[in-house]
């Protein structure tokens, strides 16, 4: 595939913020045999041992410990390495309070709800219900018509090679000016899917179908939609009788109208690269701005557990698993490859090795989940408070601790023995922010303020 200068600078980010990952498409826990961090401490453990495991819970607590030492409220991961298992908790959930953190706590995932609509969408594709390489308008005509219609493909939407822009601009119009605004005044609105797709495909194409690459949440939107007319049915509704009840996960929902979390749950605050000081809880919001591109909420287990299924073969049969790691490059302003994005999830270097998963980020809640190419050994992580980072004149991210620790946590859960012992790993490279090609006036907020992602 090839790749256009189309000022790419600001569509990828490096992020550890990404480690607790962007832009909210939330999963919930799966039940595993985890035990709640202790008021002393909190990067607490919890097992159930297989001997042979690399799994150094004494070395992940203190990683998770070193996130809210660099500068974090509050995080809470898990780790399965074949039978062992891991899970522990640090800092605060409310920072008014002292609230601590919990190893089990529900979250909102952000576009980590990709993989789960990607997989829906392959399930129906093996039903012969959805041609990947047909266009987009033969399903959708009324949402996607015209030449765009014509060539823009399902693979192009699932692997965001379709040119077409992302919707959050103009959900959130106050982000023009750098005002948060919007945020406040939309927390209880409902929206339909065709609105926000509305608002995305409204925008100018961003580049001809198929001949470079831009994260955009208005792709997911439209599978979503693609869903409901292949089934008949309401998207949501088919990915949880189809993806989550089948992987087994117990605490994973789509929230629908109601702004609040069904559970115990950290407050998710944001500061949004400094426009919001101190930084403002968001937990409770009106999910319906994500839908099938991030409204999920999980739990660091459940999504484990997700990610474990899917690479052991038990959501997709192999020829449908391998279309989904059929990979895109992504890359940053200097033309280094960073990520490589397949169907709804991408893929990483880590000093063991190449792994899979992806990213999200809500107002106020970040998450990373990845998992070894085998289904063997699987981590997720989410943390309370985004957009923490700043950005430099050239709009680029400045590096900030918290990353460093986020992308250490997540060798040590993936890597074991085979972590650097040394200094902090670098952080997860992640997903571009959607609001990165906004035309925002003067400072602008930090890649890992930006939300949906």
């Amino acid at each position: 595939m090839q790749h256009t200068r189309v000022d790419r600078r600001r569509r990828v980010r490096n992020t550890a913020a990404a480690a607790a990952v962007v832009l909210a498409l939330l999963a919930a826990a799966a039940p595993a045999a985890t035990a709640a961090a202790t008021p002393d401490r909190q990067g607490a453990e919890a097992s159930a041992a297989a001997p042979a495991s690399d799994l150094d819970r004494k070395a992940l607590a203190q990683r998770l410990d070193a996130v809210r030492d660099a500068g974090m409220y509050g995080a809470y991961g898990s780790v399965r390495d074949g039978r062992a298992r891991w899970s522990g908790a640090t800092g605060v959930a409310d920072t008014d309070t002292g609230r601590p953190t919990r190893p089990d706590m529900l979250h909102r995932v952000g576009s980590i709800t990709k993989s789960f609509t990607s997989v829906a969408v392959l399930q129906q594709s093996a039903r012969g219900r959805i041609d990947l390489d047909a266009p987009v308008g033969d399903y959708l005509p009324e949402l996607l018509p015209g030449e765009r219609g014509r060539k823009v493909t399902v693979r192009m939407l699932m692997n965001h090679t379709s040119g077409i822009a992302d919707y959050i601009a103009e959900a959130f119009p106050s982000l023009k000016e750098n005002s948060p605004r919007s945020l406040d005044d939309f927390r209880h609105r409902t929206l339909r899917p065709a609105q926000l797709i509305g608002y995305g495909v409204s925008r100018p194409q961003l580049f001809e179908p198929g001949t470079d690459w831009s994260y955009s949440n208005t792709n997911y939107l439209l599978l979503g939609e693609l869903l409901r007319k292949a089934t008949g049915e309401d998207p949501e509704r088919v990915i949880t009788r189809n993806v989550i009840r089948r992987a087994g996960l117990k605490d994973t929902y789509f929230p629908g109208t109601d702004p609040r979390i069904k559970g115990p749950h950290s407050k998710m605050y944001e500061n949004l690269g400094g426009l919001i000081d101190p930084p403002r809880d968001y937990s409770e919001y009106d999910m319906t701005m994500a839908g099938t591109a991030g409204a999920l909420v999980s739990t660091a287990q459940d999504l484990n557990a997700f990610y474990r299924a899917l690479f052991q073969g038990d959501l997709l049969p192999a020829d449908l698993l391998g279309e989904m790691r059929t990979t895109v490059p992504v890359k940053d302003g200097n033309g280094t490859v960073v990520i490589r994005y397949g169907l709804g999830i991408y893929t990483m270097d880590t000093p063991c090795g190449p792994v899979w998963g992806h990213d999200g980020a809500v107002w106020g809640a970040g998450t990373h989940a990845m998992s070894s190419a085998d289904g063997r050994r699987q981590f997720a992580v989410g943390f309370n408070l985004m957009g923490y980072q700043r950005q430099d004149a050239n709009g680029r991210p400045v590096p900030h601790p918290v990353d460093a620790a986020l992308g250490a946590l997540r060798d040590q859960a993936l890597c074991g023995s085979a972590a650097p012992a040394g200094r902090s790993a670098a952080a997860p490279q992640a997903l571009p922010e959607p609001l990165d090609s906004l035309p925002l006036k003067g400072a602008r907020p930090a890649a890992s303020g930006q939300r949906l992602r």
